[in-house]
Formats: C-alpha cells, sequence, structure tokens
C-alpha cells in the first residue's frame, strides 16, 4: 500500500450542503429527472455533498469522479463521470479507491450501522444486487440515522430499513 497524508473530510460542510439543497437542488449543477422510471438525481446530490466536504476529483483515472460545470469552463454544456451521477459507479469507485489505495474519494463497507457518522453515504441494493440508490445521513435520532436525498427529493428522513442497505463510511486521502 502507497504511504499517504490523510485529509480530514469536512462532515459539517457536507451535511450543510445536503441540507440546504435536499428539497431545492443547487441551480448550478445539472438536475437529472426521472426518465422513463429509471434514473433521477441521487447520486448526482450526494456527490455535491461529498465535493463540498472535501472529496478530491480526479480525471483521467480508471475510477474517475468528476464534474464540469459549462458556467465554469466554458464548455457549452455540463459534463460528469459516469461514478459522478450513477449509484453502483460511486459505490464501486469508492470501495475500489479504499482497497487499492487509489487517488479520489474513498470508502469502505461497515456492517455495524452504528459506526456510521453523519456525511456518511448509504447505497440501497435491489433484488439482483444492483446498487440503484444513494443517500447521505445528515442527522441522528433515537431511531438511527436521517438521510437526506434526491428522487424523492428529502431532508432528514428516516433511512428506509425495507429495502437493502449498504453502509459507506466516507473518508478523504490525499496521497
Amino acid at each position: 500500500m502507497n504511504s499517504y497524508r490523510q485529509n480530514t473530510y469536512n462532515r459539517e460542510a457536507a451535511v450543510e450542503y445536503a441540507k440546504r439543497y435536499a428539497l431545492s437542488p443547487n441551480p448550478n449543477f445539472k438536475y437529472f429527472g426521472i426518465y422513463a422510471n429509471i434514473g433521477g438525481d441521487c447520486t448526482n446530490f450526494t456527490s455535491q455533498c461529498l465535493l463540498t466536504g472535501g472529496a478530491p476529483m480526479t480525471y483521467g483515472t480508471e475510477y474517475a469522479w468528476w464534474y464540469n460545470n459549462a458556467n465554469t469552463y466554458d464548455t457549452g454544456d455540463d459534463t460528469w463521470s459516469i461514478p459522478w451521477a450513477v449509484a453502483h459507479s460511486l459505490y464501486w469507485t469508492l470501495r475500489v479507491n479504499f482497497q487499492n489505495n487509489h487517488y479520489g474519494p474513498k470508502g469502505f463497507e461497515v456492517a455495524d450501522i452504528n459506526a456510521l457518522e453523519i456525511g456518511d453515504l448509504i447505497f440501497y441494493e435491489d433484488d439482483n444486487s444492483i446498487i440503484y440508490h444513494s443517500t447521505i445521513i445528515t442527522s441522528f435520532d433515537s431511531s438511527g440515522p436521517l438521510i437526506s436525498q434526491h428522487t424523492f427529493n428529502a431532508l432528514n428522513i428516516s433511512y428506509l430499513k425495507t429495502w437493502k442497505a449498504r453502509f459507506m463510511h466516507f473518508i478523504k486521502v490525499s496521497i
């Protein structure tokens, strides 16, 4: 494993962003509406939260994670990597980056919900083991984590226990 310097993930900044934009999406980013009963804005939203918390964008790597805003880069249209906007791809990007000590956003799956903190992610998978939804933990109450999400847009709701959940503890590491 490469040696690295751990940078602190600013969980509070990620959560404040989530709370600000959970119900009214940030107009500086594309909003992914539901198309043909699939997709949506959930992972675009969680990626924005991670970015605000300090997760470094990565370009030109096998597990790239980035968003280019047309207003910033004068490209005409916003562009993004697949893991920026697709739950299954973000989940695997975080895991692989952690397991292989790649530069970029990292996370590791934990089995115990009590190991989670604000700013961590909860992913949901279907009966075919495909991860299809991502959320960010924005608070806790006596029943456990409260999440904020897009598609449907929600702020501080109980995490959905009837869906199969994967708990991702997020860290930010720079080489």
